[in-house]
């Protein structure tokens, strides 16, 4: 595996904070074409091969990750279904997997209920937001059940921010501005700003994580080589910056990692970025 060692000699593992497994209920059409047209292999493969986590677990091993954020998503209407019963067994007993559920606000009546049974009864320990997806502003007041569970169970919140390319989705969700809210209500939760505002919002995620001490982002579905561009004063914040691949999206995790250790960034920066402060907010023994 790949692990690097910062000047303490304390070893920094690697982190992909954005998975997305190879089980699924359902999947819509226009998902399905597109894995086909992006995967080296074709969905239908892809599914029978990565449906065990054994496999997987090899696959990360190859690509030097050695802990991996397992997310469920139930976005009916824009991309398919992984449910939390399918992520909850494919991690159990894998410690280098870290499930992550999903709490739909339009599926459930006690959001911030289901999240406590979630993590509490199932052990999860993140949850995803969709707000793209499942077409929700993110400083709603009925959604703000599952941001106090979250505080009060101590479980990092990782949202959708930025744009889709998947039928249905409405980008007007996905503005990171919204989470401004939530950071002044809730200062003691770990929110997470998945792929950082994606096409639209670089600026505001950026300005967003300097001003909010518990607000992150997250890079996942970007391409390494172009995070100075979209984020020219990143080496001043990689305290704040947390890989994702949004694998199988970006398929080998191993490239998209050397490509932002080959940035002008130090080694410890780089190590910030790759694991050290993921392993901080997901408080693996250690880093707590």
């Amino acid at each position: 595996m790949l692990i690097e060692t910062t000047g303490q000699g304390k070893r920094i593992p690697r982190i992909d904070f954005h998975i997305h497994p190879g089980i699924c209920t359902f999947m819509q059409p226009w998902v399905v074409e597109w894995y086909n047209r992006n995967l080296p292999v074709k969905f239908d493969e892809f599914i029978e091969q990565y449906k065990d986590p054994g496999f997987f677990e090899e696959f990360l091993t190859r690509e030097g990750v050695d802990y991996a954020c397992v997310l469920v998503e139930q976005s009916y209407v824009t991309t398919g279904v992984t449910t939390n019963d399918q992520v909850r067994d494919y991690c159990r007993g894998r410690r280098r997997l870290i499930p992550f559920c999903d709490v739909n606000p339009a599926l459930y009546a006690r959001p911030g209920e289901e999240l406590r049974r979630l993590v509490e009864e199932e052990g999860f320990r993140g949850v995803k937001l969709y707000p793209t997806y499942q077409h929700f502003y993110l400083n709603e007041s009925r959604i703000y059940p599952i941001y106090q569970a979250a505080r009060d169970l101590g479980i990092p919140v990782l949202i959708h921010t930025g744009s889709s390319v998947f039928r249905g989705a409405r980008l007007k969700y996905g503005d990171p501005l919204h989470l401004d809210d939530v950071a002044v209500d809730f200062p003691d939760l770990p929110l997470i700003m998945a792929h950082s505002g994606r096409g639209f919002w670089y600026d505001r995620a950026f300005f967003l994580s300097r001003l909010h001490e518990n607000v992150y982002m997250e890079v996942s579905g970007l391409p390494p080589a172009r995070l100075l561009d979209y984020f020219p004063e990143l080496p001043r914040n990689t305290q704040k910056v947390i890989f994702g691949s949004d694998w199988p999206g970006m398929f080998y995790i191993k490239r998209n990692m050397e490509a932002i250790a080959a940035l002008p960034l130090d080694a410890e920066s780089v190590d910030n970025i790759l694991g050290g402060n993921a392993a901080r907010i997901l408080k693996l023994e250690g880093y707590q």
